[in-house]
C-alpha cells in the first residue's frame, strides 16, 4: 500500500441547490498520486458537482476538500495552480489559433518567452497538432479540439489533472485516440488523473479504481475486476416474447429459484436477468422452468460480469435506466456553467468566481 499521500481526498461533502436539489449527499473520494481514478455514473448523479468543488469552482455546503496537499476551502488559489481541468465543452478561442491558446493560457500561468513557446510547440507536437497549430481552432474537427483542450489543460504542468466526460461527442476512432492519450499521461507522465464519465467500457478500460456514483454519493468503489469479481458466476439475461397478458413475475422468480447455482432473479417487464455459478449449463434449466409457466422466450444472453451488473447490484437499477450510456458513441448532455473559463481553469479568482453557480449534476 503506498504511503504517499491522496493526491484528492474529498470527505462528507454536500451540496444543495435552490429547489432542495441535493446534488452531493455524502460524497466521499479518495485518489491516490499517479493514478487514474474514474467517477462513474449516469448524467444527474454528482460527477461534475464532484468536480466543480475539488477544483474551487464551488464550495460545499459541508466536508472537506484536500486537493495537491492543500486546502481547497482555506487555499484555493493554491489549489487552481496545482491542477489542470479539462471541461466537457471547448475551453479554446475559436478564432484565434491552436498556438495562440496555448501561449495564452501560458501567460496566465505566468510563463512567458522561450520557455512558453517551447512548451506551446512540445504539446502541439505530443498531441499530433503541430500541422494545425497555426489554423484557426473553428476548423478544427471534434477530435482535433478535445486534443488541444487536453493540451491546455497540461501547460503549467499541473500534478492532478481533471477529465469532466473527456471523450462525449466524439467519434469511435477519436475516442479511441483520446483513451491512448490519457493511458500515456499516467503511465509515462505519472499524472494524478481524476475522470469523469457515464460510459462504462472507457471506466473498464482507463481507471485503475473507479467510484460508482448514484443520487450524490458513492455506492460501490474498487477496482473494475474486483467489483465485476464481487458478483460470483454468470449474468443470464432472457428476453421474452410479447404475450397478450402480463408476466407473473412472482411465478417466474419462483420457478427460477428451485434451481442450485441460479440466484439474483430480477424481472422487469419482458426482461429477466439472474446470475448462475455457471450460465451455460444453467440456460437450459431457465428455458424449462419459463416454458412451463408459458412464457415464450425470444433471447437468451450469458455474459461474465460487467460493471452494469455491478450498479444494479448496488443502485437498484440498470445503468441505461438511471439515464446513462453502457457502450461507445456519443452520448451525454450534461455540461459545467460557462465551460469556456472553466475548461483549462487558470488561477485568477475572478475567472474562477464567475463559474460557481449553475445548475447541479
Amino acid at each position: 500500500m503506498s504511503t504517499h499521500p491522496p493526491a484528492v481526498a474529498a470527505t462528507d461533502l454536500v451540496k444543495t441547490y435552490p429547489g432542495d436539489v441535493r446534488a452531493l449527499d455524502g460524497m466521499s473520494v479518495t485518489v491516490a498520486p499517479g493514478t487514474v481514478f474514474g467517477l462513474l455514473g449516469p448524467n444527474g448523479a454528482g460527477k461534475s458537482t464532484t468536480v466543480r468543488v475539488l477544483t474551487t469552482l464551488a464550495r460545499p455546503d459541508s466536508g472537506a476538500v484536500l486537493v495537491a496537499g492543500h486546502d481547497a476551502l482555506r487555499h484555493p488559489e493554491r489549489v487552481r495552480r496545482a491542477i489542470g481541468v479539462v471541461a466537457q465543452r471547448s475551453g479554446a478561442d475559436p478564432v484565434a489559433t491552436g498556438r495562440e491558446n496555448l501561449l495564452l493560457q501560458g501567460r496566465l500561468y505566468g510563463l512567458r518567452g522561450a520557455a512558453l513557446a517551447r512548451r506551446a510547440d512540445e504539446l502541439l507536437d505530443r498531441f499530433d497538432l503541430a500541422g494545425a497549430g497555426r489554423r484557426k481552432v473553428n476548423t478544427y474537427s471534434g477530435g482535433m479540439q478535445r486534443r488541444l483542450d487536453v493540451a491546455l489543460g497540461l501547460v503549467h504542468r499541473p500534478e492532478v489533472l481533471f477529465l469532466d466526460e473527456p471523450t462525449t461527442g466524439l467519434d469511435p476512432e477519436a475516442r479511441t485516440a483520446m483513451w491512448a492519450e490519457i493511458a500515456r499521461l499516467a503511465g509515462d507522465d505519472g499524472l494524478t488523473i481524476l475522470l469523469t464519465t457515464h460510459y462504462l467500457d472507457e471506466a473498464d478500460r482507463l481507471a485503475e479504481r473507479i467510484a460508482i456514483v448514484d443520487r450524490g454519493r458513492v455506492v460501490a468503489e474498487g477496482t473494475p475486476d474486483a467489483l465485476k469479481g464481487e458478483l460470483r458466476g454468470d449474468a443470464v439475461h432472457v428476453e421474452l416474447r410479447d404475450a397478450p397478458g402480463p408476466v407473473d413475475a412472482g411465478l417466474l422468480r419462483t420457478a427460477l429459484d428451485t434451481f442450485a447455482g441460479v440466484r439474483e432473479v430480477d424481472v422487469d417487464g419482458r426482461r429477466i436477468s439472474a446470475r448462475a455459478d455457471d450460465g451455460p449449463a444453467a440456460v437450459p434449466h431457465v428455458l424449462a422452468a419459463l416454458e412451463r409457466q408459458g412464457a415464450a422466450v425470444a433471447a437468451v444472453t450469458v455474459a461474465r460480469p460487467s460493471l452494469d451488473d455491478v450498479y444494479l447490484r448496488y443502485a437498484g437499477r440498470r445503468f441505461a435506466e438511471a439515464g446513462a450510456d453502457t457502450g461507445a458513441g456519443p452520448g451525454g448532455t450534461g455540461v459545467l456553467p460557462d465551460a469556456r473559463t472553466t475548461a483549462t481553469n487558470p488561477p485568477a479568482d475572478a475567472r474562477t468566481a464567475a463559474t460557481t453557480s449553475g445548475d447541479a449534476r
